[in-house]
């Protein structure tokens, strides 16, 4: 029994001491005076009376009531029920109080009390003060406090004949039972009756219908996740505007959590003046008044839950994990049936008649249940997780959460992981998890109902049925006898509070009250005491756990197969048989990576251990450990899954003897696991061995219970069986019926057995924690574990001895010694640590635990002394025979610097190397050996899996690429042993990730790298291997004098214009302006340079490109205007002008060649010679250069030849210039500053160009291209998305709807391309001037000026840089995926932004193009104008003119605009130490993605391979040729690298072009030519720029492992195969078949195409023959013989290999498909019409041609060779019905073709004659034509298949098999 109410206290309003506005409660009376002995009276009730603060009122307000919770120290909650009146206020507090009544009125208002409007109206300015009834009590009888209080209130207001202090010290005195179900009526003497009802069990929550108003009011989800949020220990925060409805949420809440119970911060009702509370740090269940909203928004952290908004917020910062799948779905379903169960009726054509809801007490206990079940199916099987660590005096338990989540199959869950880390679980597991007492409906369900509930799943009505009779069960525990007596107490009546007449609430005598309590204290007294009745029992364990989803584990699904391979290797290995072992460690070791397998394996081993002890040889003893190793290195630290558990007791088993007395265990060898150093895991081992050894304590037959003999083995039996939890229970049970003596035995027992285990896992942990050279502190510093262990357990540590632990964390000493004792400390002071923690919680004495600490430093360091002799005998051991080193092939004059370091080479996370996607074997990891060259970083090794055969893998890249170096720490794959390694990163998508071999000592690795860095950074452009390669100077060599540069300079540019005049004279003879060659002479050199010799010899050099004429060997001079001489010769091809400045031939020439720049005055980074306008001087030129950065002016560097539009290219405007010229209004005066006149000369400028078009020479049209207006800014224009903000933002306004006026396409298209002619306007600008628009930023146009600026968005090179940096990390992850398949590769690929700069770049030189093509000329003013100027600069003039296009072109394009124009290739590429910091940035490598995707859709209009490309890739950033090098022509002439001496013949020495190469290359092989090249004269290319058309350049993701990068071609060539022949042994010639494997073969060499097959074929043929013929010239006249057929036909001149069969202005991709009425076909051809006259309905005729043999392409039906025809019925292929087909047999070409009809032109199929192997009588199949005789049919067979004919009749059949009879004889 207990007190139904502890106090009664009267709180009135009273003034605040500090005279504000606000009042305060202050407490009038309270019954008793004196505190109960149990329950001291709680403080701050005044503060809970009234939440939102004392304060008084302009009305009378009904009385509120609301029960409010507090909680005591002791963490025991009190229940104050308040019941609020209105008052009014005497004069006195009137005085106080009354200056801001209105204020009050409306907070009053907010407080949320509800107001009446007075009937009698008050006097004006009267107040009314708040009173309140508080009643405390720890009892929760929220209806019976109601009544109670309501009477009292009664009795004063209706002024019963009733006395208030009996009716109060009746209320004190009356006693209730505390559970049990029972009932009990009690009267306060009033003339009422009230019936207590007390639920059946005492552990269930009482609920009432609070969770069912918590669903309504915030529905399924907000529950569900303020249901995870309480769980997972987030803060929860209430709001309402009514405190009851505050209570009752947070009542539900609890509710919900059971059998958890909350154990933090939990106020229902939170007092305004504590709101500071909210900010605390833990966890909270709290509700406030909706008023104060406001004070919880700056919350960050707070999930705040607006009950009569029904929503819930989460902040940003919070995350609420939600409940596993499948649970959270099945719940939600469940919770959505028991709210809504009109939702399942509600799509049926015949609903049923409605069914009644359940009553709203109903719909509580049925959601209640539904968490009840969701709780059963989450810690189903928690039982088996508890470790019994002490049964006497008091049961002390541990779970093992480890092995939970494990067998759960939850590891990743975050849920569950953070309820079991709780601290509502610790206390689930202390209170629940004792063997014996009472139990509850969970106890039930968890042990009874698992296996129904797994049954059910899939049956949403048996759950439901379920989730109601687990209802009842708890509706009965609340109310369990239906019928409950009527309650009879006295109510106030109707609007009472109203009334005029009201007495204050009287003061009461505390002397009666008192006497009332003392007397009843006196009764109880001599009653004895209630003692609460338990019925205790065993606790039911329930089944064992599974996995909550049974989930298959991926790759590694443990088929038995794989079992048995485990067991079988081991068996092998325990026999002896060695090489049988190693066959199958592969597989084992793969197979090691699923549990089962591990678990296996532990098992097995386990069999082989006698006595604690298995001596095995040293080759048996490496299997075992690798094999341990294998099992460990995929344990978490937690060991869910038990396997390091499996293997402690098996790692101080075995062990070899290495000496006399020394033996080494393979404790040793397997140290390297995070699991070792986790403490968590260490306890829990402890707590199971513990738990294993107390059942064992009580299950030996002790001497008082000796049963006879029979029975022994009977209770030996039962014995096994029976859990440990069971033994506890059964010790519980009998521990009261024991001696005192007995007790203290059985303690003293348990405490030496933990004691012992304490004492064992001391050693076992100095076993593992101690490495065998205890020099080595990596352990210190790697372990997580060692150096910060407080975070990870709760231990009990000072915090000095903590501090002392960091120290010695950190402190490295230079001493062997000291080191070693830091080891030592280390461990000791963990091992400390962990006794620490265990040996208290299980209750070991403090004698026995001082005693501990004393023994664990000698045990560690006795075991240091043992390790010491196992350390030195193991190093005498003969070393493992290691793979003999494979040496690198190395190009001529390459060098090794380091010879090779034994490493093994890891997966870099591309699939395909580890037997990915793509199948294969798994090449990687290989073992083999780095090698460092003058060049490059090479691996060549062996893979370390011996099942995949005898490959060599080889990886390098140029040490010149190398982007990135790290050192790492990685498991070596053959011991598992953790190493120092290196990752290295290419900028040419090579990643070696190498672990060295332990042979590789720490300063080898180190002088690695440094020699590494030395050969990446260089202090001088001389020291890099293009310069050291075959050079008289050394690396080391200082830099030239610098006197002596300026004089060679001078002579320079004196001969360089003279030289080029003199070229320039000289091309005029010799050739005109250039033509692109007829379809003829196509592909041929041009003439001049076959009459040329020197052209085509090995020892080409740079300058062979200009005719030979023009060189004199011994003129140095002549040598020095190389390569503005190519520069010149392209501006003589496209006519722009000439040296000479007289007037005469300035008349015709609106452009000349301006030497202004030949001392490299102007501009450093230009070249010498310069396209300006006719018009200029060159004095002006230094004036206008100011204006642009860097002085890059703008100069002309191309021309069209169609529209004679020019395109410009120039530096950024600095800030005066251009912009200032626009701005400024008015002429600038004379005393301006000289940056004005510059401004002037610069418009001059820009006049001149713009003059020298010859449509608008003449003409001062007007500019109609008005500023641009925000109306064009939106989308219709097709350049709208050009512009579109964000990151990729790119071109200002619709630019594109006023470009050319010239019809484009007609079609739309949507993929990027030029927008349709709807959009173009005929009036144009002049020029278009593309600027940067921060530059052009609030330019407004002047309409007068015949120019307009573009202002585009462009990327910065640090956005290049970032973007593939993030591309590198894409293409080659260095580590595996963690999601497989694409789906990250294309994340991360998107995430880089590189396809979106390729795309912009492609969309401004699309835009570039247009404006070309239609008139305009363009001014490219991007950057410093060396980035991406140059890029869309070239990338225009590729798409523009056809030259470019060719091998010749292309060079010219990049010497022109890359080299000469002074892109900083030695800058971007950081090729010396200088350049280190700015990091590499692929400029010229984006331009090369650029024309790779333009390549990709217009493969007929280039004459170079995809792989010239790559070539040009990988070798800008290789510094192989001197190519590249250096940032702009006055650097290379200062370092004299432009013109060398040709006096010595350099034929046997490297290339030191990369074009000299090129060239040497392409005699040799067409491996640069593109066979489909077939090109149209006038074509101007707009490429598709979408990101959706762009593909992932090969050249990124491709790899060959056999042979390393195939870009040197010299190393790409292996040794020739070698021919079939016998083998030795006599067997069968061995084939020449060979597997292909996608990353490792260069599959262009292994399996070339046809065409390049063939030219080897025909080439090894010739030299067979004696007369070698340059492939080249057979390709030639291939074609040209091709073409000559082609004519004979009459078919027009063809001039392709693929038969144009596009629309002409876009023949994309290659082989086009069209389709007609025959179907979509594919026409392939070695020639095609001419396509310039080609019209879409010949093309199609084109593509329908049959490609069966190259005869019939150029022929009609009507000319062909018929030597027999007529109609035949032919059976179709299987399956198919017999046809008649018009067949015809030709003679001349040897075949049987067929046509559907007689007029026919197209042929439907051939049969070649030359496979008819015979013509036989046939019989008649299913469908054959019905009338025609058996003799008729007849079958031809060859040697593919056999045709079935049929003839209309016997004749005509005779005939015709006459005639294919003679045909074949006649063959």
């Amino acid at each position: 029994m207990a007190r139904l109410a502890d106090y009664f206290v009267l709180v009135a309003f009273g003034p605040h001491p500090r005279g504000s506005g606000e009042g305060q409660g202050q407490i009038l009376q309270r019954f008793p005076e004196k505190d109960w002995e149990d329950n001291p009276f709680p403080q701050g009730i005044e503060l809970f009376c009234q939440p939102s603060g004392w304060q008084l009122c302009p009305e009378r307000n009904p009385p509120t009531f609301f029960v409010a919770v507090l909680t005591d120290i002791n963490s025991e909650r009190h229940y104050c029920a308040c019941l609020t009146f209105w008052e009014p206020v005497e004069s006195t507090q009137e005085v106080v109080c009354t200056e801001d009544a209105t204020e009050k009125e409306e907070e009053a208002d907010e407080g949320g009390q509800a107001r009446l409007s007075s009937t009698a109206p008050a006097q004006p300015g009267q107040l009314f003060a708040p009173k309140t009834l508080v009643l405390v009590s720890r009892l929760d009888h929220t209806e019976v406090f109601r009544n109670s209080l309501g009477l009292i209130y009664a009795i004063h207001v209706e002024g019963l004949n009733v006395c208030l202090e009996n009716v109060i010290g009746n209320l004190l005195t009356c006693t209730v039972p505390l559970a049990g179900g029972s009932q009990r009526t009690i009267s306060l003497g009033a003339g009422d009756r009230q019936v207590i009802q007390t639920p059946l069990v005492d552990s269930l929550p009482v609920s009432r219908c609070s969770v069912a108003l918590l669903f309504r009011q915030l529905g399924i989800t907000n529950v569900l996740s303020l249901f995870c949020a309480a769980l997972t220990e987030h803060k929860v925060l209430f709001l309402s505007r009514s405190y009851q409805r505050l209570a009752d949420a947070c009542r539900g809440l609890l509710a919900l959590l059971f059998p958890l119970r909350y154990s933090f911060t939990y106020v229902p009702i939170l007092p305004a003046q504590l709101l500071e509370v909210l900010s605390t740090p833990t966890p909270f269940i709290i509700g406030v008044n909706a008023a104060f909203q406001a004070e919880t928004q700056e919350l960050l952290d707070v999930i705040i839950a607006d009950l009569d908004g029904g929503t819930v917020t989460v902040p940003e910062c919070v995350h609420i994990p939600p409940l596993p799948e499948p649970l959270q779905s099945q719940t939600h379903n469940v919770l959505s049936m028991v709210l809504d169960p009109e939702l399942e009726l509600a799509d049926l054509a015949f609903p049923p008649p409605t069914t009644s809801a359940s009553s709203l007490k109903m719909q509580d206990k049925e959601l209640r249940a539904v968490f009840l079940r969701l709780f059963a199916q989450l810690l189903q099987g928690y039982r088996w997780c508890l470790h019994i660590v002490r049964i006497h005096p008091e049961p002390v338990i541990r779970f093992h959460k480890a092995a939970f989540l494990g067998q759960r199959g939850l590891v990743e869950d975050d849920f569950l992981m953070k309820v079991l880390e709780g601290m509502a679980f610790a206390g689930f597991v202390s209170e629940r998890g004792v063997p014996y007492r009472s139990t509850d409906l969970f106890d039930e369900l968890v042990a009874h109902e698992v296996a129904r509930m797994r049954a059910d799943e899939n049956h949403p009505h048996r759950v439901l049925r379920h989730v109601q009779e687990l209802a009842e069960q708890l509706y009965k525990n609340e109310n369990p006898y239906p019928a409950v007596a009527m309650h009879k107490v006295q109510r106030p009546g109707e609007a009472s509070h109203l009334r005029r007449t009201h007495r204050p609430f009287p003061r009461l005598d505390e002397g009666t009250v008192q006497w009332i309590v003392d007397q009843a204290a006196a009764k109880m007294q001599g009653a004895p005491p209630a003692v609460k009745a338990e019925r205790r029992t065993t606790v039911p364990s329930g089944p064992p756990m599974t996995a909550i989803l049974e989930r298959c584990s991926g790759p590694h699904i443990n088929s038995a197969r794989r079992l048995e391979v485990v067991r079988n290797c081991i068996s092998y290995v325990f026999e002896g048989k060695m090489l049988e072992a190693k066959k199958l460690l592969p597989a084992v070791l793969r197979a090691l990576k699923g549990r089962a397998a591990r678990r296996c394996l532990a098992h097995e081993l386990h069999l082989h251990v006698q006595q604690n002890r298995a001596v095995l040889d040293h080759q048996q003893f490496d299997f075992v450990v690798r094999m341990m190793n294998c099992c460990l290195q995929d344990c978490t630290s937690l060991d869910e899954h038990g396997i390091a558990a499996a293997l402690l007791p098996l790692v101080t088993a075995f062990c070899r003897k290495l000496s006399p007395g020394v033996t080494q265990f393979a404790y040793s060898c397997v140290q390297e696991h995070v699991v070792w150093s986790t403490p968590q895991f260490w306890e829990a081992m402890f707590y199971g061995d513990v738990q294993t050894h107390i059942r064992a304590l009580y299950l030996e037959p002790s001497d008082d219970r000796v049963s006879p003999s029979q029975e022994v083995g009977e209770t030996q039996s039962q014995d096994d069986e029976r859990s440990a939890l069971d033994v506890a229970s059964e010790q519980r049970r009998l521990w009261p019926t024991l001696s005192r003596e007995k007790q203290q035995e059985l303690v003293q027992k348990e405490e030496s057995t933990v004691f012992s285990q304490a004492i064992h896992y001391a050693n076992r942990m100095s076993y593992l924690l101690l490495p065998l050279d205890s020099s080595k502190s990596r352990l210190l510093r790697e372990r997580a574990g060692l150096g910060d262990l407080e975070s990870a357990s709760n231990s009990l540590v000072t915090n000095s001895m903590a501090g002392s632990v960091a120290e010695s964390y950190d402190t490295e000493s230079g001493f062997e010694d000291a080191e070693t004792c830091d080891v030592a400390g280390a461990v000791v002071r963990f091992i400390n640590r962990f006794v620490d923690k265990v040996c208290t919680e299980s209750g070991v004495t403090s004698d026995h635990l001082k005693g501990l600490h004393v023994m664990v430093p000698d045990i560690v360091q006795m075991h240091i002394e043992t390790l010491e002799a196992v350390h030195r005998e193991s190093k005498r051991l003969p070393p493992i025979q290691k793979p003999k080193l494979l040496r690198p092939r190395l190009l001529p004059g390459e060098e090794c610097v380091l010879d090779g370091l034994r490493v093994y080479l890891l997966p870099d996370g591309r699939e395909e190397g580890v037997g990915g996607s793509g199948g294969g074997p798994a090449l990687l990891p290989a073992e083999g050996a780095v090698f460092l060259t003058t060049y490059r970083v090479i691996f060549t090794g062996m893979p370390t899996d011996p099942l995949v055969g005898d490959q060599v893998v080889v990886r390098s890249f140029p040490v010149a690429a190398l982007t990135k170096e790290k050192r790492i720490s990685v498991q070596t794959p053959v011991d598992q042993l953790l190493q120092d390694g290196l990752q290295l990163r290419s900028c040419t998508f090579q990643l070696l990730k190498m672990a060295f071999d332990e042979e590789v000592g720490s300063d080898s690795a180190e002088l690695f790298r440094k020699q590494l860095h030395k050969l990446r950074y260089p202090p001088d452009i001389r020291g890099t291997f293009a310069f050291t390669l075959g050079s008289a100077h050394t690396p080391g060599r200082p830099p030239r004098v610098t006197k002596d540069k300026t004089p060679s300079l001078r002579t320079l540019s004196r001969n360089l214009v003279k030289n080029a005049k003199k070229t320039i004279g000289r091309q005029y003879v010799t050739r005109k302006k250039y033509n692109p060659p007829g379809w003829e002479n196509r592909g041929q050199p041009p003439p001049e340079d076959q009459e040329d010799e020197i052209s085509v010899s090995e020892e080409l050099e740079p300058s062979t490109l200009t005719p030979s004429s023009a060189l004199k060997p011994s003129d140095r001079m002549t040598m020095s205007s190389l390569v503005e001489r190519a520069c010149c010769r392209d501006y003589q091809r496209l006519g722009l002008g000439t040296l000479s400045s007289s007037l005469s031939r300035a008349k015709s020439e609106p452009f000349r060649i301006s030497p202004v720049n030949r001392m490299y005055a102007i501009c450093r980074s230009y070249p010498g010679l310069l396209i300006v306008p006719q018009s200029i001087q060159d004095n002006a030129l230094q004036r206008v250069s100011r204006c642009y950065r860097q002085n890059r002016f703008p100069v002309v560097c191309w021309r069209s030849g169609r529209s004679k539009a020019v395109l410009l290219r120039s530096g950024g405007l600095h800030g005066k210039g251009v912009v200032g010229l626009f701005k400024a209004q008015n002429t600038p005066s004379p005393g301006q500053a000289q940056t004005d006149s510059s401004s002037l000369e610069q418009e001059k400028y820009l006049q001149a160009v713009v003059s020298s078009m010859p449509r608008y020479a003449d003409s001062s049209g007007r500019n109609t291209l008005s500023s641009f207006s925000s109306a064009h800014m939106g989308g219709h224009g097709k350049w709208s998305s050009v512009r579109a903000s964000g990151r990729s933002s790119v071109l200002g306004a619709d630019v594109g709807s006023r470009l050319a006026g010239r019809d484009l396409l007609s079609t739309p298209h949507t993929n990027g391309t030029p927008p349709d002619s709807g959009f173009l306007r005929p009036q144009r600008a002049a020029l278009y001037i593309i600027g940067d628009k921060a530059q052009l930023k609030g330019v407004r146009p002047d309409p007068l000026q015949q120019w307009e600026l573009v202002p585009i968005e462009v990327f910065e090179a640090r956005q290049v840089k970032a973007s593939f940096k993030k591309l590198l990390k894409a293409c080659v992850p260095g580590c595996p995926a963690v999601e497989s398949g694409s789906a990250s590769f294309l994340r991360s690929l998107e995430d880089s932004e590189w396809l979106i700069q390729i795309h912009k770049l492609l969309q401004i030189s699309v835009l570039v193009v247009e404006l070309l093509d239609s008139g305009s000329s363009v001014l490219v003013s991007l950057e410093d104008g060396w980035d991406i100027t140059t890029q869309v600069v070239s990338l225009v003039q590729l798409l523009s003119d056809p030259f470019y296009r060719t091998l010749e072109g292309f060079r010219l394009l990049v010497e022109k605009e890359w080299l000469s124009f002074g892109h900083r290739f030695s800058h971007r590429g950081a090729h010396t130490l200088a350049g280190q910091s700015s990091g590499f940035t692929p400029v010229f490598l984006q331009f090369l993605d650029c024309v790779h995707q333009v390549h990709l859709q217009f493969p007929m209009e280039f004459e170079f391979s995809q792989f010239y490309l790559k070539f040009l890739g990988y070798h800008h950033a290789s510094r192989r040729f001197r190519t590249f090098l250096l940032d702009s022509d006055y650097e290379r002439i200062e370092l004299g690298l432009l013109y060398e001496e040709k006096g010595e013949r350099r034929g046997h020495l490297a290339c030191r072009s990369v074009w000299e190469y090129v060239d040497r290359l392409s005699k040799r092989t067409p491996m640069f030519y593109n066979y489909t090249y077939a090109p149209e004269d006038t074509e101007v290319l707009r490429p598709y720029s979408n990101v959706s058309n762009l593909k992932v350049w090969d050249f990124y993701t491709e790899e060959t492992l056999a042979e390393g990068p195939p870009y040197d071609w010299e190393l790409a060539q292996g040794p020739p195969e070698p021919p079939e022949e016998e083998r030795p042994d006599g067997g069968a010639p061995q084939s020449r078949r060979r597997v292909v494997w996608p990353c490792y073969d260069s599959r262009p060499r292994v399996q070339p195409d046809a065409i390049s097959r063939l030219l080897e074929e025909l080439q090894r043929l010739e030299t067979e023959l004696g007369r070698p013929e340059r492939w080249k010239d057979t390709w030639d006249r291939v074609k040209a013989a091709q073409r000559l057929e082609g004519r004979q036909d009459g078919r027009g001149t063809p001039s392709s290999l693929l038969v144009s069969t596009v629309p002409h202005h876009r023949r994309s991709l290659g082989v086009y498909l069209q389709e007609g009425p025959v179907g979509s076909t594919l026409s392939l051809s070695l020639d095609s019409d001419q396509s310039s006259g080609s019209t879409t309905s010949s093309s199609r005729q084109a593509a329908r041609r049959s490609t069966s043999t190259l005869y019939s392409q150029f022929q009609t039906a009507e000319s062909e060779n018929r030597s027999y025809e007529g109609t035949l019925y032919k059976k179709g292929a299987f399956m198919k019905p017999w046809k008649a087909r018009w067949f015809v047999l030709d003679k001349t070409k040897h075949q049987l073709r067929y046509y559907d009809h007689r007029v026919d032109t197209e042929c439907k199929g051939v049969i070649d004659l030359a496979e008819v192997e015979a013509v036989a009588p046939g019989t008649p199949t299913i469908g054959a034509p019905k009338t025609v005789d058996e003799k008729a049919f007849f079958d031809v067979k060859t040697t593919r298949r056999v045709y079935n004919f049929c003839a209309q009749d016997v004749p005509s059949a005779q005939q015709w098999v006459d005639r294919i009879q003679s045909c074949l004889s006649d063959a």
